[in-house]
């Protein structure tokens, strides 16, 4: 079982590398092994296709027969837009695949192992299960709960404000913690934020990491009243970076010109129906989303519990209570209904401590 995991490791990282990139498939990680050493590696390519196990057999050719598979994810059995991964795994003579995950999609969900064994293939599965889930979070989501797994970035100072009262924000945390925040943009399939947030800033909502560039997600703007402006910068480059605002308005037609997606969606007093957004972005194959707002937006996801993670950057700041909270009011009367958060890890960047708080 060591080996296995040294392996798997290996498979979930190419998996990790992946995330962003692989549109509404989940990114996979693939090892052949034999004798001891790597013979081909792979991970779902730019736009889902081909899959980590191509990859992987094309790299490890003829020598493939015999050896072991290590997989992040059950391979397919069924044609979609390619041939089914296991067909090319048969064929190869791989003689043991090795599985972290059973895949959720319906037409998957164990028919592939089934196929494999019963071709004659060894299949172990369940190897660094909950470390598979982790990776593949935002596509366990969409596929179990039809919606993108939701991870909410707040900067913040100690007394937990992310801006002056006038609206100042720049900058409250160090340069190390923003270029980390750069990554989560390129690691996500959409960027979310308000209306308000826009009007105050006027953020481009792009990743500008070098190397990095081409990674910026789809952008997505929470606007009842269909209030952004033709000149903001995410209008000026939507031809660019795709973008999608949500609302309630009736009209958008100077925005559709400007190749912005309009979707119209319910609304009530407390404002558009996020969940229904959500909806509505997991049919465009959005597994994960990273929410940068302020925080009347950020209340609402929360009220809503479609808060699935959280990133909360601390600076080693005081601002006061004059201050723009992080989180808007959550009309939590009573201990017993709050928002409970597990921390799953602590980062020191630069001056600045970054918190990864699961959902409990």
């Amino acid at each position: 079982m060591t080996n296995h995991c040294k392996f798997m490791k290996l498979a979930l990282s190419l998996a990790a590398r992946g995330l962003g990139r692989t549109g509404e498939n989940p990114s996979v990680g693939c090892v052949i092994v034999k004798g001891g050493a790597v013979i081909g590696r792979g991970v779902t390519a730019v736009g889902g296709r081909p899959h980590a196990e191509i990859v992987a057999l094309m790299q490890a050719g003829k020598t493939a027969k015999g050896a072991d598979m290590y997989v992040s994810l059950e391979p397919c059995c069924h044609f979609g837009k390619s041939p089914p991964c296991t067909d090319a795994i048969i064929k190869s003579g791989i003689g043991r695949v090795i599985i972290s995950n059973i895949d959720p999609f319906p037409e998957v969900g164990g028919k592939g192992i089934k196929k494999l064994r019963t071709t004659g293939i060894e299949v172990i599965t369940g190897v660094l299960e909950p470390e598979g889930e982790e990776v593949n979070a935002g596509f366990f989501k969409r596929i179990l709960e039809n919606r993108p797994y939701v991870t909410l970035k707040i900067a913040a100072s100690l007394d937990g404000k992310t801006a002056l009262e006038d609206g100042e924000s720049k900058w409250i945390t160090g340069i190390d913690a923003r270029n980390f925040g750069h990554l989560l943009r390129s690691q996500s399939d959409a960027i979310m934020t308000g209306i308000g947030t826009v009007l105050a800033d006027d953020p481009m909502l792009d990743c500008r990491l070098p190397g990095l560039e081409d990674r910026s997600p789809l952008r997505v703007i929470i606007d009842s009243k269909l209030r952004i402006s033709k000149k903001s910068k995410i209008i000026a480059t939507a031809k660019k970076i795709p973008t999608v605002v949500f609302t309630a308005a009736p009209s958008g037609k100077a925005l559709l010109k400007s190749c912005v997606t309009i979707e119209k969606i319910k609304s009530s007093r407390a404002g558009l129906d996020l969940r229904a957004a959500l909806g509505n972005l997991a049919g465009k194959g959005i597994n994960r989303i990273l929410v940068e707002s302020g925080g009347k937006l950020a209340a609402s996801l929360l009220k809503e519990n479609l808060v699935d993670e959280i990133y909360w950057f601390v600076a080693p700041k005081i601002i006061g209570g004059e201050g723009l909270n992080g989180i808007a009011e959550l009309g939590i009367r009573k201990m017993e209904n709050v928002k409970n958060f597990a921390l799953a890890e602590t980062k020191k960047l630069g001056d600045d401590l970054v918190l990864r708080l699961k959902r409990s």
